[in-house]
């Protein structure tokens, strides 16, 4: 018993010691896109609309010179809280963006189908509303929209839907783990619109991460195939890798957008008071199956509430969204993002070691095929395993002459 008990002992202690002595991952940059030199010390976080339908609204505490860009923020399905994406919603709104997020969904009371319509109808309203106030002013010129996981399709059935809803046309959609996508009108999920109403300006990216990739790699081949009014130059599928160099280790996982900051929390922010409901009319609200949130859903709402604000946030997410924002705003295509270094670097571990790099692949087809620089390479920090490789060229295929 004893012998057992020292050598458990010794065992932590090795332990201890070698996650003391391991390589950190890198923190936020101090500057740049996706960095700490914020403008903006205080966020304004209000609403609009009622308690049950509704949008959150963050913007900084300051009276800018000219309109904010915009960025409308659509959660996974269940994310209704937008604490669990607080990090990254403060990090737009002390950079300068006004960030709409639309709760889209009433938990256990509203169906997947009717997801998309009521979320252009919130974002319409919101935008409106905020029009004449001279610390929101939002830029209907300057809109992206950021989608994870079910908030992809909605993003997606919005942006083509805007001549119907009045939503300003988004310069950039950034889908991050796309998924949630139903075939057909039986099978539980959203059902994509016709996508090739997108505009042909609209900059579409989709990022998963290489943990489970698999599914949201499907997604995206959707995505890809059925925005077909979107040319390949202005499409790009990227993936973060997850690194076991040093410690902690940096995991690409379903949930990693997750970004929980306590400070967001939906129950802070006050919305208006639903008007109360006219006795004569008749209730038609019938509950269905797919209100209620799958295992697998309910899961992933829990790991958000649960995952690490870390390197990944910072360069793989929201660096990467900034300098593509900043792309589509002023025009550029995928091609301008994909020859830029910085766009897919992630930075070293504190002994110098490099993090793995994102990988950003464009359609073939229309475009020149350019092979990435090579990074170093070794036996935890490879590229791709072959299958995960099989499910990139299986991605880019169809754009293939």
């Amino acid at each position: 018993m004893r012998r057992s008990l020292t050598t458990f002992v010794l065992l932590a202690s090795c332990l201890s010691a070698a996650a003391v002595s391991a390589a950190t991952p890198p923190k936020q940059p101090e500057q740049g896109p996706g960095g700490s030199d914020y403008a903006i010390a205080d966020v304004i976080k209000t609403g609009t609309g009622t308690v049950a339908s509704g949008s959150y609204v963050f913007y900084g505490n300051d009276t800018p010179s000219t309109p904010r860009p915009v960025v409308v923020f659509f959660h996974s399905w269940g994310a209704v809280n937008p604490a669990l994406y607080g990090g990254f919603i403060d990090h737009l709104a002390r950079k300068g963006y006004l960030v709409v997020f639309p709760r889209f969904q009433e938990v256990n009371r509203s169906r997947p189908v009717d997801a998309s319509v009521r979320a252009g109808d919130l974002i319409a309203g919101a935008l409106a509303a905020l029009a004449a106030d001279p610390q929101a002013r939002p830029d209907p010129a300057r809109v992206a929209f950021i989608g994870h996981s079910a908030g992809v399709p909605i993003a997606l059935n919005v942006a083509a839907g805007v001549s119907q809803s009045g939503v300003p046309a988004p310069r950039l959609v950034f889908g991050l783990v796309p998924g949630g996508i139903a075939s057909n009108e039986k099978e539980r999920g959203i059902m994509l619109h016709d996508l090739s109403a997108i505009d042909p300006a609209t900059l579409l990216i989709t990022m998963s991460g290489d943990r489970e990739h698999l599914p949201s790699d499907r997604a995206s081949r959707r995505i890809f195939e059925a925005a077909s009014a979107v040319p390949a130059t202005r499409k790009l599928f990227m993936r973060a890798s997850s690194d076991d160099h040093g410690y902690p280790a940096l995991t690409a996982t379903l949930a990693f957008p997750g970004s929980p900051k306590a400070t967001y929390d939906a129950a802070a922010i006050k919305l208006q008071p639903d008007p109360p409901r006219d006795p004569k009319q008749k209730n038609t609200w019938k509950w269905s199956a797919d209100m209620a949130l799958s295992g697998p859903q309910t899961i992933l709402t829990q790991q958000l509430g649960n995952n690490p604000t870390d390197t990944l946030d910072y360069l793989a997410l929201w660096k990467t969204f900034e300098i593509a924002a900043d792309a589509a705003f002023t025009g550029k295509d995928a091609a301008a993002l994909a020859r830029d270094p910085k766009f897919v670097d992630m930075g070293n571990w504190s002994d110098g070691w490099p993090v793995r790099r994102l990988s950003a692949q464009m359609p073939k087809g229309e475009v020149q095929e350019e092979k990435p620089e090579r990074g170093p390479r070794r036996r935890l920090n490879l590229g791709p395993t072959e299958s995960q490789q099989g499910a990139v060229d299986d991605l880019v295929k169809p754009f293939r002459s």
